[in-house]
């Protein structure tokens, strides 16, 4: 069994390091590097937010917005079955291990952009980019989740999060400025050049795997559970849990939202007269608003519990996704980006965490990935579907049309999940203590 192969190849890291404790605070210093690691993952992203899509119209000039949409479709893909791989890679070879090669797997990706003669080479570069971000971002995320233990589950994420999707806002907006005074490519692109150099630096030189902390909270978990294989991992995690389907269909939906604003939004907004500038603040706002919020929203689901705030979430979403179809005005299409954020903070750190709390430590890894594998594969529904019904429509119609997904989902959320009790998720007296502080000799 994977897990227990794991745990025994992992006796020489506890015995070279014997003190592992949960929680943290003892655990600043990695947690810490892990958050600035997933920043320039995050970064790499945001390279592509603003500019990618309109190299499409404007530097190989395509007229198709399915077309157009097609590298997030390819990014979405690879990213998502990333994902799902990288739950049983982390388990058998490492977290560590997994980082690092999604690292060098991402390091060729802005060479391809700046040097792309026609648009396959940019479909190219995102599937490498999927790859690379499905084992960058889910090491990131459960390497923070396996050394904070179940209190700061929320916490953790949240940080994570919060780390990530500044940088994917704040890449955006610098890369729209870069954008309108040097034009899309190369200078632009530089910047994930240092975001990939400096990324697999540091994972190579000082991230620690986390190993010796799965084993330290596995010791408090049912041994039965243990011995679940991935095919009943993922069947629980899609279907067979209802507080797990709750949280699969949500992300898939909430990242369906993000795909379709990936590429419609800089394509609509270009349509209705705005410059490559002010494209780059609408598309930074809502990630700055959603990385931003999320260092609060992420302990608020620990303290309020997970159900409320996904929810909520997910109905703001659909209010700002309204708000850009029909606003009319730039004020009202930054308020719309500004509630796609908020909506998105309060939902991702939250459905994170709720996959988190129903999971046992031995199989967690492989629920996450399984889990992400049917959020990010939102990124290439959302593009194709948004492309589709754009090219057909208008890109009001895509808008309205992923708006009302959204609003569904939430009410999915609302009559299907149940709250996890206190105890799992941090919330009370003697949950709030969890394994935090756990010594393991």
């Amino acid at each position: 069994m994977i897990f227990r192969r794991d745990v025994a190849g992992q006796t020489a890291a506890r015995r070279a390091a014997p003190d592992v404790r949960l929680g943290l605070r003892e655990n600043w210093k990695q947690f810490s590097l892990l958050m600035l690691t997933n920043a320039f993952v995050g970064g790499m992203v945001g390279i592509e937010r603003t500019v990618v899509p309109l190299m499409g119209s404007e530097v190989f000039h395509i007229a198709s917005t399915t077309l157009i949409t097609s590298f997030i479709v390819s990014f979405g893909v690879v990213k998502a079955f990333a994902n799902l791989v990288s739950g049983q890679l982390a388990d058998s070879w490492g977290r560590k291990r997994v980082l690092v090669a999604g690292w060098l797997v991402g390091l060729p990706v802005p060479f391809m952009l700046m040097a792309a003669p026609d648009w396959g080479w940019v479909i190219a570069a995102n599937v490498l980019l999927g790859l690379s971000q499905g084992f960058t971002w889910s090491m990131a995320v459960v390497m923070k989740i396996d050394l904070v233990g179940p209190k700061g589950r929320g916490l953790a994420v949240g940080l994570n999060e919060f780390a990530g999707y500044l940088a994917v806002g704040a890449t955006a907006f610098l890369t729209g400025v870069l954008a309108s005074h040097y034009g899309l490519r190369p200078v632009p692109l530089y910047v994930g050049v240092a975001y990939a150099v400096i990324g697999t630096a540091l994972s190579i030189l000082l991230v620690r795997d986390t190993g010796g902390h799965v084993h330290a909270e596995a010791r408090a978990a049912s041994p039965v559970e243990a011995s679940l294989g991935f095919r009943e991992v993922f069947a629980r995690t899609t279907f067979r849990d209802r507080n797990l389907f709750a949280a699969s269909q949500a992300g898939l939906v909430n990242n369906l939202n993000d795909g379709m604003s990936w590429g419609i939004f800089p394509l609509f907004f270009t349509s209705l007269g705005l410059g490559i500038e002010r494209i780059g603040i609408l598309k930074a706002v809502y990630p700055v608003v959603w990385g931003g919020l999320q260092v609060v929203t992420g302990p608020l689901s620990d303290r309020w519990g997970r159900k409320g705030l996904i929810v909520a979430g997910m109905w703001v979403q659909a209010a700002g996704l309204a708000l850009t179809a029909w606003g009319g005005r730039y004020v009202w299409w930054f308020a719309g980006s500004v509630l796609l954020g908020i909506g998105t903070a309060l939902v991702y750190p939250s459905l994170i965490a709720a996959v988190s709390d129903a999971s046992q430590p031995a199989w967690r890894a492989r629920s996450l990935s399984v889990y992400r594998f049917w959020r990010d594969l939102g990124y290439a529904l959302g593009a194709l579907l948004a492309g589709l019904i754009a090219d057909r429509f208008g890109f009001e119609s895509a808008i309205l049309a992923v708006a009302v997904a959204t609003f569904m989902s939430g009410a999915t959320v609302a009559v299907v999940m149940r709250e996890a009790p206190p105890a799992v998720c941090g919330r009370g007296s003697a949950g709030g203590r969890g394994l935090d502080g756990l010594h393991v000799p």
